[in-house]
């Protein structure tokens, strides 16, 4: 249904959480994937179909490294050495804006913003027509959010994702924005239970989302069944950005629905 065979997709924060379940999305669909990640265990997702590769998105020399690793065997596909990027690697700031430091925005731009810039950078010369990008978001970078830092560097992604789209798309080359809302990941699990209870209280599904979820969104666009999408922001949140607030202002006006 995706048309991934003998595609090649670069994924990174591939060792754990959105990332993990991209590698192994893309691998069931038959793509060649390179999951780059800081490090790895024994046992690598996506099983035999998955290469490894050891990346700090934060460090350029390591992108010029993987780029000049890729750029030697042509893959067969669209015309360049890789078909795909996937920048899944993120990490979150909780600092408020009465405590949060010059070392909490460097963090989380370095990672979530500049990182996914470089990879854009770098690997871009090694796509070609009918190739695509996909920048993991997050809902936190479509509202205000109380982790200063981290929800700036996600408004900061939009922006790379809105430019690199309109300088690329001359190239066939697309590039698009997922923006999941409470995923249960490693990283949601490490924060406060206010802040999930909350969540799930804001989101119209009323449930968290499974990284697995995500990851289908993510496979659907890079491949060519999303051919004529580029420049796109798709929220995978359960509702939680699309209210705008309506939520708790429906839920006083009570049911919707009453019976007779």
């Amino acid at each position: 249904m995706h048309g991934m065979d003998g595609r090649t997709i670069v994924v990174t924060g591939a060792a754990s959480g959105i990332g993990a379940a991209t590698v192994t999305a893309l691998a069931a669909a038959g793509a060649r994937v390179i999951a780059a990640d800081l490090g790895w265990a024994d046992e690598s997702p996506g099983g035999q179909a998955v290469e490894l590769a050891t990346l700090d998105v934060r460090r350029e020399e390591h992108w010029a490294e993987l780029a000049g690793q890729l750029s030697t065997t042509k893959q067969a596909g669209a015309g360049g050495a890789i078909d795909g990027l996937v920048n899944a690697a993120g990490i979150t700031r909780r600092a408020r804006l009465h405590d949060v430091t010059a070392a909490d925005f460097e963090a989380a731009f370095a990672v979530n913003a500049t990182g996914p810039a470089l990879g854009i950078r770098f690997l871009a010369p090694l796509l070609g027509d009918g190739s695509a990008i996909v920048n993991v978001g997050s809902a936190a970078g479509a509202m205000a959010h109380y982790g200063i830092a981290y929800g700036a560097s996600k408004w900061a992604l939009r922006g790379i994702t809105k430019t690199a789209a309109m300088e690329l798309g001359p190239r066939g080359i697309r590039v698009n924005l997922v923006s999941p809302g409470f995923i249960e990941t490693p990283m949601t699990a490490s924060a406060p239970e206010a802040f999930r209870a909350v969540n799930l209280r804001s989101t119209p599904l009323g449930r968290s989302g499974r990284a697995e979820e995500v990851a289908a969104v993510i496979v659907q666009l890079v491949s060519p069944a999303a051919s004529f999408v580029t420049g796109a922001e798709i929220a995978v949140d359960g509702g939680l950005t699309g209210h705008g607030g309506g939520l708790p202002i429906a839920r006083a006006m009570g049911s919707a629905h009453p019976q007779d």
